[in-house]
């Protein structure tokens, strides 16, 4: 798939949404007939399996630069030929299972001992990995990655839990009122384990000019499925706490926006509310979160004058844009348009932080699944997330019945 193709993709997109607005234009003020339901089924579905193919497409060709990148590429502040020789006997690991690879390996590690089987990923691998990650899920590309904990079990900051009192006018010789009011919590950073076990060909393998880089691309798939999820939904008890699930030390029901909509669907005069209750300070980087359903509920909304007020972007790397900010489409944002239930969410996403650690551990079982000629690959990744300033958010909400 190259760009010209994905172009092609939001074009025929555009057509079939302005399909079904000709239809819906067509019997605004009566019934749709039997012939024309069916052909509105059918350009919904289109529109659904177009609007699919371009997420994909989009994460697919973000895959392919990774892994296209130059493997040999090392830090400079290190010594070139000990990197060089680490990746080769890490990368001779992961292809072959080998233990002589292996002891050779962890030699080279020197504070690394050996682990009967596990493998302690090199440094680079790991950021090559998180760099995909990052290049994959857009949340990491727009939040704020703290440095990654390296020895430190977890990482506490400071948090204003309540303001201080406002300013107040006084005389020349009158004292100043102290603040009573003006408080200080703190939140924590503890890294949650998250584990993923991906099976490859040994046919592959073999023949693969770059197998750490495909082990990697597969492990970030299958990790930012999961990551995703979390920053979205995560509870924040053994996991990253999501943007949207409600908790005070994210951000809480206090954010929550139903005024304009309605129990069952998101409205414009409910997007605008939910805009417009984030602070000034916030909003020039402000953007919207929904689900694609969400997104082709707001494609439906019309002005007074019968018009749509909404269109996507035709084109390429460009963000649709809502009310003037970027809109971002995730597979797991909320999807049930249900009384009193979350739609989407506006907000700054400078405020949800992200930390990580660099304790990434490998294991390669070469005869587990010998019998289909695969290789199987366990990995562990540490990570935590949560939303820090509340007020720079508004979890859009449906209105309670």
């Amino acid at each position: 798939m190259n760009g010209v193709k994905l172009i092609e993709l939001k074009q025929e997109r555009a057509t079939v949404t302005n399909s079904i607005r000709t239809i819906m234009t067509e019997f605004e003020n009566k019934e749709i007939d039997a012939i024309k339901k069916d052909e509105m089924a059918k350009f919904e579905n289109r529109f659904d399996e177009i609007n699919n193919l371009i997420i994909k497409e989009e994460k697919q060709l973000n895959r392919e630069r990774t892994i296209g990148e130059n493997q040999n590429d090392t830090d400079k502040t290190k010594d070139k030929g000990k990197v060089d020789e680490m990746r080769a006997a890490f990368t001779d690991y992961i292809r072959n299972g080998n233990k002589a690879s292996f002891e050779i390996y962890n030699a080279l590690q020197q504070s690394v001992p050996t682990q009967a089987g596990n493998l302690v990923a090199p440094e680079k691998f790991v950021m090559e990995l998180i760099k995909e990650l990052d290049n994959n899920l857009f949340i990491r590309q727009k939040c704020k990655v703290l440095p990654a904990l390296q020895g430190a079990q977890s990482l506490g900051y400071p948090k204003r839990t309540t303001r201080m009192g406002a300013a107040i006018w006084g005389t020349e010789i009158s004292a100043p009122t102290p603040d009573t009011a003006l408080a200080f919590g703190k939140k924590e950073f503890k890294p949650n384990p998250a584990t993923a076990e991906i099976l490859l060909s040994k046919t592959l393998i073999r023949n693969a000019p770059e197998v750490d880089g495909i082990v990697r691309a597969e492990m970030a798939m299958v990790f930012g499925e999961l990551l995703e999820t979390a920053y979205l939904k995560g509870t924040g008890v053994g996991q990253p706490l999501g943007l949207f699930t409600a908790s005070a030390n994210g951000i809480s029901v206090a954010r929550d926006v139903s005024t304009g909509n309605t129990a069952t669907a998101l409205t414009f005069d409910g997007l605008i509310e939910a805009k417009y209750s984030v602070k000034d300070q916030y909003q020039k980087a402000c953007e919207w979160i929904f689900h694609r359903d969400a997104i082709k509920q707001i494609a439906k909304i019309k002005d007074l004058e019968g018009q749509y007020i909404w269109q996507p972007s035709l084109i390429i790397d460009r963000p649709d844009m809502l009310l003037g900010k970027a809109m971002n489409s995730s597979e797991y944002a909320p999807n049930v348009f249900t009384a009193g239930l979350y739609a989407g969410l506006y907000g700054d996403l400078k405020n949800y932080w992200i930390c990580d650690s660099l304790a990434m551990e490998m294991q390669v079982l070469m005869e587990l699944y010998a019998r289909t000629n695969q290789v199987d690959y366990i990995a562990r990744l540490e990570t935590d997330g949560m939303p820090v300033l509340e007020e720079a958010f508004a979890r859009i909400k449906l209105a309670a019945v």
